[in-house]
C-alpha cells in the first residue's frame, strides 16, 4: 500500500514538472519571439491627460456672440496654464475653471460648430455650441430634396438647378434628378421636374383632376432652365430647356425632342397632330403623329435660357440648331434641319401660326453670307444673365468672342453681336463660373478664379455696375482653403457668398458668408456653421422684419445639418 501511494506521488509530481517545464518553454519562446518583432511600437506615446467633455449640453445650448456659456468638461484645471480652448476653431477666452466646468467667453466672431481643447500638443473634441444671430434654417420649409436613383436602387444626391414661382405662391424646381421627395416610383419617376407649396411640400398630381398640374415621368435627362410665359398665345404656359430628347415618355420613337419644349399650365407636353408620311399604308395608326408643338432645339448643353418679347434665347455649350422636317418624317424616323450655331441661338415663340414655334430667328447670331453663326467663344459658357433690355452677359472659359477680346466676360447686343460698350477694360485674368443679377440694386456680381479684374485685385469675387465697370466701395478679402462659386445680393444690400473656403479676411467661415455691400462680414449674419456644396440659384421673399432666402445647387450641408439641393434660411432684418 505505500508503494503504491509513492508511485502516485511520483506520478502527481512528475505532471507538475511537466507541467512546469510547458510554461517555461512557453515564456522562453514568447521572450525570443518578442525579440524577433522588436520593440513595443506604442513604447513612448504621450500619456493620457484625463481630459473628457461630460455628456451634457452646453449652459446654454444656443450661445450669443460675446456671451457667456458654461461647459461641462473635466481634468482641465491641472493644465490651467497650459491649454486653449476653441469655438469652431477659434479661440476663447476661459472666464472660470472647476475640475468639472469651464466658463467661455464666445468669440465675437464665432459661428455655429464644436469646441475642443488643446493641452500639451493634444486636442480634445467636445460637442457642438450653436452660435446665436440673424441667420437660422427656416424649417417650416419641409422637403426631402433632390436625388438621383438608379438601376440598383442605390440613391445619391443631385443638383437642383432653377426654380420658378406661380402666379399661386407654388414653384416649379428643375434639375438633374429622377427622385424628388422621395416621391420616386418605377412607372412614374420625378424626372427633373417637381412641384412645391410655399413652404417646400411636394405637391403630386390629383387622380381624375385635368386642371392638376401632372408632369407624368418627366424628362430623360437634365433641365437646367424654366421660363414661365407671361404675354402672347401661349401666355400661362412653361418653357423648360436642358439636355434631354424626351418628355413624359421612355419609348425610343417617342425621342423626339432636343434639349427645349413648352410645357402647359398644367405641366402636360404642348403637342399637336400632324399628317406624316406612312410607308406601310396598311398601319393606319402611322398616318398621324402627336409631337411637340415646339419644334426647335439644339444638340448639345444648354446652360441658361431666357425669353424676352415673343423670343427665347438659349445659351451654352452646342454646336447646331435642330428642328424636325415633319413633312418628310414617319411616325417611326423624324427627317432634321441643321444649322450651325454656335453656343447661342434666338428661338420663336408666340407665332400666329403654330407651324413656327421654335423656328430659329435668322437675326441673332447669324451670318446670312455662310448660313451659320459666327465662332461666338473660344472657351465654354458657364453661365448667362439677362439684363432689363433683353440684353445677354456670358461667363466662362472663354478669352475671344466672335473674334474679339473678351477675357471671360462679354455682353451681347439683341443682334448677337457683342456689345463692345460694355466697359470691362481687360476683363478677368483667369475663369468666371458664375454670374448674377440683382434688379433693385442694379449690381451684377461675378465668381471664378480669377484674381484680377481689369487690373485691379479682385481675388474671385466682383461687383460691377450694369455698364461692366467695378463699383465703386466693394472690396472682397482673401479667401483660404478654397475658392468662392456663388455671390448674389439680397435687396437689401447685403451679400451671399458661397463656395468652398475655410476662412475670410482670417475669420472662420466654412463655405458660407453674408457681406455687407462694402465686403466686410456683416456683423450678426455669420453665426452659421459648415457649408458644403454649391449655390446655383437664390431666391428671396420679405415678411416682417424677416427676409427668407430659399438656396438651391448641390447642397449637402448648411449649419452643420444634411440637405438634398434646397433649403430655406431666415434673415432677420
Amino acid at each position: 500500500m505505500m508503494k503504491q501511494i509513492m508511485f502516485n506521488n511520483y506520478k502527481y509530481n512528475h505532471r507538475l514538472s511537466l507541467v512546469f517545464i510547458l510554461l517555461m518553454t512557453m515564456v522562453i519562446y514568447s521572450c525570443k519571439k518578442a525579440e524577433v518583432i522588436g520593440e513595443d511600437p506604442y513604447a513612448g506615446g504621450k500619456q493620457p491627460l484625463g481630459i473628457k467633455f461630460d455628456n451634457a449640453l452646453p449652459d446654454p445650448e444656443l450661445a450669443s456672440q460675446g456671451g457667456e456659456v458654461t461647459i461641462f468638461v473635466r481634468g482641465v484645471k491641472k493644465f490651467e496654464s497650459n491649454y486653449k480652448f476653441y469655438v469652431n476653431e477659434i479661440e476663447a477666452t476661459v472666464l472660470a475653471l472647476t475640475d468639472s466646468t469651464a466658463k467661455i467667453k464666445v468669440p465675437d466672431n464665432a459661428s455655429t460648430g464644436g469646441l475642443s481643447i488643446v493641452a500639451n500638443e493634444q486636442t480634445f473634441f467636445g460637442p457642438v455650441l450653436k452660435i446665436d444671430g440673424k441667420v437660422s434654417i427656416d424649417d417650416s420649409f419641409q422637403t426631402n430634396g433632390a436625388s438621383y436613383r438608379d438601376n440598383n436602387g442605390n440613391i445619391i444626391s443631385a443638383s437642383i438647378y432653377d426654380m420658378v414661382r406661380l402666379a399661386n405662391g407654388n414653384a416649379f424646381v428643375v434639375g438633374a434628378y429622377n427622385n424628388f421627395d422621395n416621391r420616386w416610383s418605377e412607372k412614374v419617376p420625378n424626372g427633373g421636374i417637381a412641384q412645391i407649396d410655399p413652404n417646400g411640400t411636394y405637391i403630386g398630381p390629383i387622380v381624375n383632376d385635368p386642371t392638376s398640374v401632372n408632369f407624368g415621368k418627366g424628362v430623360n435627362g437634365t433641365i437646367t432652365s424654366v421660363n414661365r410665359l407671361n404675354t402672347g398665345n401661349n401666355s400661362g404656359k412653361y418653357i423648360i430647356s436642358g439636355i434631354f430628347s424626351s418628355f413624359n415618355s421612355t419609348r425610343p420613337n417617342r425621342y423626339n425632342i432636343s434639349g427645349i419644349t413648352r410645357l402647359n399650365s398644367n405641366g402636360t407636353l404642348d403637342s399637336t397632330i400632324i399628317d406624316v408620311i406612312n410607308p406601310t399604308p396598311n398601319e393606319v395608326n402611322k398616318n398621324r403623329d402627336t409631337v411637340p408643338t415646339f419644334n426647335g432645339g439644339v444638340d448639345g448643353f444648354i446652360r441658361k435660357s431666357f425669353v424676352f418679347g415673343d423670343r427665347l434665347y438659349v445659351v451654352g455649350n452646342f454646336r447646331n440648331y435642330l428642328r424636325r422636317f415633319y413633312e418628310r418624317s414617319t411616325y417611326d424616323t423624324k427627317v432634321l434641319d441643321v444649322i450651325k450655331m454656335n453656343q447661342m441661338a434666338c428661338l420663336k415663340i408666340n407665332e400666329s401660326n403654330p407651324v413656327n414655334e421654335g423656328d430659329l430667328d435668322l437675326s441673332f447670331h447669324y451670318n446670312s453670307s455662310t448660313k451659320q453663326s459666327p465662332a461666338a467663344g473660344n472657351g465654354a459658357i458657364y453661365d448667362a444673365i439677362q439684363q432689363p433690355d433683353g440684353k445677354l452677359i456670358l461667363v466662362g472659359a472663354f478669352t475671344t468672342f466672335n473674334g474679339l477680346p473678351a477675357n471671360h466676360i462679354v455682353r451681347i447686343n439683341l443682334d448677337g453681336s457683342v456689345d463692345q460698350s460694355f466697359n470691362i477694360g481687360t476683363g478677368a485674368d483667369d475663369e468666371v463660373s458664375s454670374i448674377t443679377f440683382n434688379a433693385t440694386t442694379n449690381k451684377i456680381l461675378i465668381t471664378g478664379l480669377f484674381k484680377k479684374f481689369n487690373g485691379s485685385s479682385k481675388p474671385g469675387v466682383a461687383m460691377l455696375d450694369l455698364e461692366g465697370s467695378l463699383s465703386a466701395g466693394f472690396n472682397f478679402g482673401p479667401v483660404t482653403a478654397g475658392i468662392p462659386t456663388f455671390a448674389a445680393q439680397l435687396n437689401n444690400g447685403k451679400i451671399i457668398v458661397s463656395g468652398s473656403f475655410k476662412t475670410y479676411n482670417g475669420v472662420i467661415r466654412q463655405g458660407f458668408m453674408i457681406l455687407n455691400p462694402d465686403g466686410n462680414l456683416a456683423p450678426g449674419y455669420n453665426n452659421t456653421g459648415q457649408f458644403t456644396g454649391s449655390i446655383a440659384k437664390m431666391m428671396e421673399t420679405t415678411s416682417g422684419n424677416t427676409t427668407k432666402v430659399t438656396l438651391i445647387g448641390y447642397i449637402s450641408r448648411f449649419d452643420n445639418r444634411t440637405f438634398r439641393s434646397i433649403l430655406r434660411i431666415n434673415l432677420k432684418n
